[in-house]
């Protein structure tokens, strides 16, 4: 599900009390409405949306009650800093991907085919410090994020537009690119773009070359 979309469907205190609740069991709508203190009208509307982005299911028991629960696994991920917004949402990869495979992460963390009760928490235990680890990391590179377009700044100075300079440059780092390119890769008016690469350029930092802009130096 598209992230904007996402956010939008969650920020309505309700639908998040909803999630919360059925996270720890499934529910009907009498369930819910007496939880959550708002009439079985409004719990439906609620669940509709919910269900309607496929975030909860539904089944029917034997005596034909009706029961919500969460759907799947989905990650939201949000993003703000004096430099930019970004939000992205995500789902569980496939259980055949190995993550020890990722550059900078070493795991010894294993799920399958653990029968034993001593083992299941043991794995617990360790995939709930590395999701606290990964956390912390997260937050960490956010915070260095932030100190490099800070230094990026003062270098190039952009000052509080740094991050359009820093944009363009991560764009024509590769390869050389028109104006037209680099103003669909970053999302800027081609105006605000031609204005950069001229201010970059009298710095020595781009050059304008047949092929497009590029940077002065491979480095």
């Amino acid at each position: 599900m598209d992230s904007a979309a996402l956010l939008d469907l969650l920020g309505n205190e309700n639908r998040r009390r909803i999630l919360r609740l059925l996270a720890r069991k499934p529910c009907y709508v009498t369930e819910i409405s007496e939880y959550l203190g708002v009439s079985p009208k409004a719990v439906i509307e609620h669940l509709r949306k919910l269900e309607e982005a496929g975030l909860i299911e539904s089944r029917v028991d034997d005596q034909r009650r009706k029961y919500f629960h969460i759907a799947r696994n989905v990650r939201l991920e949000v993003n703000v800093s004096p430099y930019g917004f970004a939000s992205k949402s995500a789902y569980p990869s496939n259980n055949s991907f190995d993550i020890t495979t990722c550059r900078h992460l070493s795991l010894d963390v294993t799920c399958d085919d653990l029968d034993d009760l001593d083992e299941l928490l043991s794995t617990l235990e360790d995939l709930e410090q590395l999701e606290n680890e990964l956390s912390l990391a997260q937050r960490w590179v956010q915070g260095r994020l932030c100190d490099v377009l800070d230094q990026f700044s003062e270098t190039v100075g952009g000052g509080p537009e740094s991050r359009i300079y820093a944009d363009v440059l991560s764009s024509v780092r590769t390869e050389p690119k028109s104006i037209g390119d680099l103003s669909q890769d970053v999302e800027v008016p081609r105006e605000i773009v031609a204005d950069v690469l001229e201010s970059m350029a009298d710095r020595g930092i781009v050059r304008r070359t047949e092929r497009g802009w590029e940077l002065t130096t491979s480095s």
